[in-house]
């Protein structure tokens, strides 16, 4: 019997009567233990123990299990690897779980963990005593079936073990197919868990299939039901008089709409006309989802579930059927809509001398993209010219008043793709925010900010009702120091403490200072992991990024849930209605970010692979680029000439060996003291090409 044996066999009988004192002449019997180094060997365990605080020893070689009240509820994090860690509920620091001690747990799962006492020199470990609630029970994988069994391969770096499929249980799969499976049983003595087939998602490679396989993986729908489709489908679009007369009238003032040249879902249009001289009333009407989806509604309930529409590389997952999203509630030109507006009075400096929020019906004049709009900012020339112009106008001026009241300016591009018919990634380019984008991001942000404003802000001694809240907390200190830290190598300062309108000024500087600097991605990147994620809440405490005290969303009901939310809400308190009860809105505001956040994840993929697809036939070639990430198992880098981010596993650097430096942001060789530092250039050469995994592997080119 090995060490690691006894160990595994000792804890089982120690955790199969812990109530009772075991002598070490019973622990000898029940293990047949009859050797004497095999006594021994168990007697040096049993002192570990001792030391570990597993077990007590309640009499001369008597042992009890020992739990003396470290039992601990949390997070259970896996992975392949076998070093696995529990985190605990309200936060602490993690503790190890060695696979042996994993009770078949899998990701995410919320468990019950026997904690060890916490021996010198090593790391806190446990053991998992229970499996309180599965978090995720599919997988997404490749299919290899054999005669009377399959396996699911997995890609998902959180399970060891391929799954082990029945014959009856593979739903006409094939081998090469992609497939979701749920895994029904994992036997304690089985190695690999115990799966069937949920879905074929179709052929590996085929880029349907990977979009779906990426969706499927964060367990985001990939089909739309048929039954909602049909629901939305018996929606009329047609508007009656009667409800023209309940709504202010927009059709005959200018308006239109700038989007996206590939955009179908447009859910803002801005309207302007002049009052008196240098004072404009602006309009800001936005899609009148909810006239159409009725609380509770099946439409209405799928949307809640999606809460937000998907985006990957080369196509849109729509929170609302296709009917609703691109057809009747788009704001399309020439054609008369329901809207919910903001109607503003403002100078051309910016100054909102009124607004009020109104139900209107609009009848658009024309659809811009970004592009058009821009080049009629940039020309003076084309339709609407007086009206682009004014819009930019007062846009630039709310900017300014934005920044100057210490909002924080992350101005970063996008990775986009041109693609073909298949799907197939021919070229990079890189979208940036010009004039046009910022021209409709200012009047959405005001929007929003009114809209809150309106609920938000009451008399002290007044309570204001609910409400879904955009929220940005203050940037983590910790992380603030540790930037700053960072950035001083680069020659640059950064506040880290004062009033918070000193700290976001001071970023705002260092991000100008960076500005076309060889590290300006990286220390922007940097900034950015400093600052907390926005979220959706009932609980106001201001947006810190936007410098604003009270924000929503109200702009976008098309393709995000708290948007509808915002706009029932805002509707019945109009109405004069009761407020809505704070537990149930704060539920879907949880709800809404944390599908948010997986959202980014699938779209973030989505681009993952397509770089590698498209990197994957340059094998072999020499690149610049940045390292833009320290791990201690590799540095990614990205490539200058199109942004595609692989990375050097730490083995192929076989000059020293590499220790990881987390706080600098490097690693360090142990012997020649060579340093790779986030941010340092550097050329690669193309290794590999890994679809299944989204990975591209370099290697160094000295």
């Amino acid at each position: 019997m090995t060490k690691s044996e006894m160990v595994g066999k000792l804890m089982e009988l120690f955790r199969s009567k812990p109530e009772q004192t075991l002598s070490s002449k019973y622990i000898f019997s029940e293990l047949q233990l009859k050797t004497h180094p095999l006594k021994r060997l168990c007697m040096d365990i049993l002192s570990d123990m001792l030391a570990d605080g597993y077990v007590a020893e309640i009499d001369k070689g008597k042992f009890k299990y020992n739990d003396h009240g470290t039992i601990l509820t949390g997070t259970f994090i896996r992975k392949s690897n076998g070093k696995n860690s529990f985190i605990p509920e309200g936060g602490g620091e993690p503790v190890f779980i060695a696979e042996r001690n994993a009770a078949h747990a899998m990701n995410d799962d919320k468990v019950k963990i026997a904690f060890y006492a916490k021996r010198k020199n090593r790391k806190a470990e446990g053991e998992v005593i229970e499996i309180l609630e599965r978090a995720n029970d599919t997988f997404v994988g490749t299919l290899e079936v054999n005669k009377s069994y399959a396996f699911l391969l997995t890609e998902n770096r959180t399970l060891a073990n391929d799954i082990f499929i029945p014959k009856e249980k593979i739903k006409g799969g094939k081998t090469g197919d992609k497939a979701v499976v749920k895994v029904i049983e994992w036997p304690d003595k089985a190695k690999n868990p115990i799966g069937q087939v949920v879905d074929i998602l179709g052929k590996a490679g085929d880029n349907t299939t990977e979009m779906h396989a990426i969706l499927a993986e964060f367990g985001l729908p990939y089909v739309y039901p048929q039954a909602v489709e049909k629901a939305a489908d018996k929606i009329s679009e047609e508007i009656s008089k009667e409800e023209i007369s309940k709504r202010e009238d927009f059709r005959k003032v200018t308006t239109f709409t700038i989007d996206p040249k590939d955009a179908k879902d447009f859910d803002d249009a801005l309207s302007i006309r002049p009052l008196q001289e240098g004072l404009w009333e602006v309009g800001v009407h936005i899609a009148d989802v909810t006239h159409y989806v009725k609380e509770g509604s099946i439409i209405d309930k799928e949307a809640e579930k999606r809460a937000t529409s998907v985006y990957l590389v080369d196509r849109t997952i729509p929170m609302l059927a296709e009917r609703l999203s691109n057809f009747i509630c788009s704001l399309r030109p020439h054609e008369e809509k329901l809207t919910y507006s903001v109607i503003f009075d403002i100078t051309e400096k910016g100054e909102v001398k009124n607004s009020r929020v109104v139900h209107t019906v609009i009848k658009s004049d024309r659809r811009f993209t970004y592009e058009e709009a821009q080049e009629v900012i940039e020309t003076g020339k084309g339709d609407f010219k007086e009206e682009i112009i004014i819009l930019d106008k007062i846009a630039k001026a709310l900017r300014q008043k934005r920044f100057a009241a210490g909002a924080i300016d992350f101005d970063r591009y996008e990775v986009r793709f041109e693609i073909d018919g298949k799907g197939k990634p021919l070229s990079v380019y890189f979208k940036e925010s010009k004039d046009a984008n910022k021209l409709i991001e200012e009047f959405m942000l005001l929007a929003n900010k009114t809209v809150a404003e309106k609920v938000g802000k009451v008399p002290k001694n007044k309570k204001s009702k609910v409400f879904p809240y955009r929220i940005h907390d203050l940037p983590d200190p910790e992380k603030l120091e540790s930037l700053s830290q960072f950035i001083a190598r680069f020659g640059y300062r950064l506040r880290t403490t004062g009033s918070r309108m000193d700290v976001s000024r001071s970023i705002n500087h260092l991000l100008d200072d960076v500005e076309g600097k060889n590290e300006e991605n990286l220390i922007e990147t940097v900034t950015i992991r400093a600052m907390q994620k926005a979220r959706y809440s009932v609980y106001n405490i201001g947006h810190y990024g936007l410098a604003f005290d009270y924000y929503s969303h109200f702009t976008s009901p098309i393709r995000r849930f708290p948007d509808m939310i915002a706009h029932r809400l805002l509707t019945r308190y109009t109405e004069g209605g009761r407020t809505a009860s704070e537990h149930k809105v704060e539920e879907q505001c949880e709800h809404s970010s944390a599908m948010e956040q997986l959202a980014a994840n699938a779209e973030r993929a989505s681009i993952k692979y397509k770089q590698v697809e498209f990197m994957s036939d340059k094998l072999g070639r020499i690149y610049d680029g940045v390292i833009s990430g320290v791990t201690a198992w590799g540095l990614y880098v990205e490539l200058n000439e199109n942004k595609c981010e692989g990375m050097i596993p730490i083995r192929d650097l076989d000059d020293d060996y590499y220790e990881l430096d987390e706080k600098n942001y490097r690693i360090v060789g142990r012997k020649k003291h060579k340093v790779y530092n986030l941010g340092d250039a550097i050329t690669i050469k193309v290794a590999r090409a890994n679809l299944e995994k989204k990975q591209l592997d370099f290697t160094l080119v000295e």
